[in-house]
């Protein structure tokens, strides 16, 4: 499924319904998009939303953020600037924290190289590279019954919300 964001304050609105589909039970989420596409701003959106107080920071450079909130543990994940062997290191945590009350973000996915769980909410964020404009088209893909249901109440409650 698919929606578009306008903007910054569309954004947050669109993590704020996914948060409150998944708040139950968590979620795997990996996220795919360019640089910029708004990887970072999604994840640091649902993650505010969960009542996390401390910053959201991008786990570029650290490949991993975790924050604590009063739903579930958060672990943010960044992939890009991990080789094999630093993938391989990792592959365990990964599969630990895809259970459930559990939220994990994963961004640059693509990176993964089929070492992230089979369960998950994937994510492409892609942008208009002619115009640069603020506008974002998300696209969902869900793998089991959970994850669709989590997908079609967010797009629907976001939808209504911008209506």
């Amino acid at each position: 499924m698919k929606t578009t964001v306008k903007n910054r304050y569309e954004t947050k609105m669109l993590a704020e319904c996914f948060f409150e589909a998944i708040k139950e039970k968590g979620a795997f989420v990996s996220l795919f998009g360019d640089i910029g596409a708004g990887k970072t701003e999604f994840a640091r959106f649902v993650i505010k939303k969960a009542g996390v107080l401390e910053d959201v920071t991008s786990p570029s450079f650290v490949i991993l953020n975790e924050y604590k909130s009063k739903f579930f543990p958060i672990y943010h994940f960044d992939l890009y600037r991990l080789e094999n062997s630093g993938l391989s290191s990792i592959k365990e945590e990964l599969r630990e924290y895809s259970k459930e009350n559990v939220l994990t973000f994963v961004e640059w996915a693509d990176f993964g190289a089929g070492e992230l769980p089979v369960d998950k909410i994937e994510i492409k964020i892609t942008y208009d590279l002619e115009n640069f404009s603020d506008e974002r088209v998300f696209e969902f893909q869900g793998t089991n019954d959970y994850y669709n249901d989590v997908i079609k109440k967010t797009i629907q409650s976001f939808e209504a919300k911008k209506a």
